[in-house]
């Protein structure tokens, strides 16, 4: 008995297992289909249903989709609006997980498994990535039809003798609607625990074959997981912003209500699946003989029936109350009177959880992209540093100078962290060859925070000393100054190319370093002249030299992160 239970626990992890690596191989497989339809997202309603349906199908997870929606909501890449359609059509979309698991269930294919595997393992091993990908979706796809044998298996031993299961189960299922609402508590706290829907549905349709529970109540159980698979992107959400809090709930709302609406109506809808199943060349579900063979595939196949029916009645009722259902959250959640907190906060991505690993590299980019602005502005600082000349002022701005420092710092360390979470997954050669260079990029950022702040160390020591910078070297400060911004301008172009894959060359950043360059070395040499004909301009022109050398110096990480693209476009073109 234990160690059938055990086999019976085993089975769900592969199964699991094997989704979850079919999965990455289909995102790796199809990573720039996936961003084909986020592109696709428009404002008409029927198109974000269908890029929630189409991006679900391909991740083969509903709380994937939810959770991508809900950190593309905290980025600002979406309206509320916008990821309630997206969320309806995922819904949708994780109907094809029964069906998957309904057809394991029902049909042996078990015996194709491993040949499948020597297939899958073989095109694992090729040259091509594209070959390496779809082996692994093999791969995936076996072990997850493997594993359903086995619990079906596992299964029937574990019940050989159920009388005391059925004694257990009777105890909940003689309280007519009461026990409907029984199920569909199971159902929702089972998926909570497991965090993945696709395995309660399993496990109800194990019941359901065992004889253990009825038609209607598997259904119930059904209604549950929509709700308890909405724990996910809440989960995700409660690290993001005020938008995100209000995507998460809208989910649940959007899952809940049709939950509602479907248990006012639970039995002449169970009517209506019966109707369709016969319709189509399936017995009734409610009235099948369960003595018969077909009373397996006809249970299995209702199940799925029942799960297609109500996401798509739900999305067709509410897709038309998407505003109102922005309007409930927000009011429910509102917005912080105090805003402050959530400036420098990572705008497109969250350490928290990785929805689609293929994907986060397109939220990477953005928010490396966001964090060169960040620094760019933090130049402006540099610059009213150079020329404020009342040393309270300079204080002021020297404080901003070193928060900026502060900023960059956790800034990097939060996209570092995310980064590091999506290489822990299983990623294409030109993806994994993306997230070396990003992490090189966010560190030459960071370091333009710390050239800032000791630019301002450098001016507070000349002040101290009670020196002062005469018209003409705060000009040629300036200068320099402006030479770093179009070097800024140069780095950020080329980030942006890069996001769009239509970075040719890097001229103009080699273009902007030359002439920073020349500026200091024109500038030293005209510094150290003048030094030579009064000593007393010494101390002064040191401080010069300095802050002239540190601006070079920012000039260095700048180009820096241009050279890293430019590596990684030529190193991607190779592979």
């Amino acid at each position: 008995m234990i160690l059938q239970l055990f086999t019976l626990i085993g089975a769900l992890g592969m199964f699991l297992y094997g989704m979850n690596f079919m999965s990455t191989g289909l995102q790796k497989a199809s990573g720039d289909k996936l961003r084909g339809i986020l592109t696709s997202m428009t404002s008409n309603p029927l198109k974000r249903v269908l890029t929630g349906l189409g991006i679900t199908a391909l991740v083969q997870s509903s709380s994937a989709t939810t959770v991508l929606v809900v950190s593309f909501v905290n980025a600002g890449l979406l309206t509320l609006v916008q990821a309630v359609g997206i969320i309806m059509g995922a819904n949708i979309g994780t109907t094809l997980t029964a069906w998957v698991t309904a057809v394991g269930f029902s049909v042996d294919i078990s015996a194709f498994s491993v040949p499948l595997m020597i297939l899958g393992f073989i095109l694992t091993n090729s040259k091509k990535q594209q070959y390496k990908n779809i082996g692994e979706f093999i791969v995936g796809f076996a072990l997850m039809f493997l594993g359903l044998s086995f619990m079906k298996s596992s299964a029937g031993t574990l019940l050989s003798n159920k009388d005391a299961m059925m004694v257990f189960f009777s105890r909940f299922t003689e309280f007519g609607f009461g026990s409907d609402l029984i199920f569909l508590l199971a159902g929702t706290i089972l998926t909570i625990v497991l965090q993945a829907s696709s395995a309660t549905m399993a496990i109800t349709m194990l019941l359901t074959t065992s004889g253990l529970i009825d038609f209607e109540l598997a259904c119930a159980m059904v209604l549950g997981e929509n709700i308890g698979t909405t724990i996910t992107a809440n989960m995700a959400a409660a690290v993001g912003n005020t938008s995100a809090k209000r995507a998460a709930l809208a989910h649940t709302l959007f899952n809940v209500f049709g939950v509602i609406w479907m248990l006012i109506v639970f039995r002449p809808f169970l009517k209506l699946v019966g109707i369709v199943m016969v319709a189509v060349g399936f017995d009734n579900p409610l009235t099948v003989d369960l003595t018969t063979p077909e009373a397996g595939p006809t249970l299995l196949y209702g199940i799925s029936m029942l799960h297609t029916l109500f996401n798509i009645t739900n999305t067709m009722i509410l897709i038309w109350f998407a505003q109102t259902i922005v309007n409930i959250v927000t009011r429910l959640i509102k917005t912080p009177a105090n805003t402050e907190e959530e400036a420098f906060r990572l705008r497109y991505i969250d350490a928290g959880l990785i929805a689609a690993p293929e994907l986060a590299t397109e939220q990477a980019t953005k928010e490396i992209i966001h964090f060169a602005k960040i620094s760019k502005n933090g130049l402006g600082y540099v610059r009213d540093a150079i020329n404020e000349t009342d040393p309270e002022k300079f204080e002021e701005i020297r404080g901003k100078l070193v928060k900026y420092e502060e900023i960059s710092d956790r800034i990097e360390y939060e996209i570092a962290t995310f980064l590091n979470a999506a290489s822990s997954h299983e990623l294409s050669g030109d993806t994994s060859s993306l997230i070396k260079a990003m992490y090189k990029i966010v560190g030459e950022l960071e370091s333009l925070g710390d050239s800032g702040e000791a630019i301002s160390r450098i001016i507070a020591r000349k002040n101290i000393h009670k020196r002062t910078f005469s018209e003409e070297t705060i000009k040629k400060l300036n200068n320099m100054v402006d030479l770093v911004e179009k070097a800024y301008d140069a780095m950020i172009f080329n980030l942006e190319a890069t996001s769009e894959d239509r970075l040719d060359n890097i001229q103009n950043a080699y273009n902007a370093e030359e002439n920073l360059n020349v500026m200091r070395n024109n500038l030293r040499d005209e510094e150290i002249e003048k030094i030579d004909r009064n000593s007393d301009n010494y101390v002064t022109g040191v401080y010069f030299m300095d802050l002239i050398n540190e601006l070079e110096r920012m000039g260095d990480f700048i180009i820096n992160v241009s050279q890293d693209l430019l590596k990684y476009k030529l190193k991607v073109t190779k592979l």
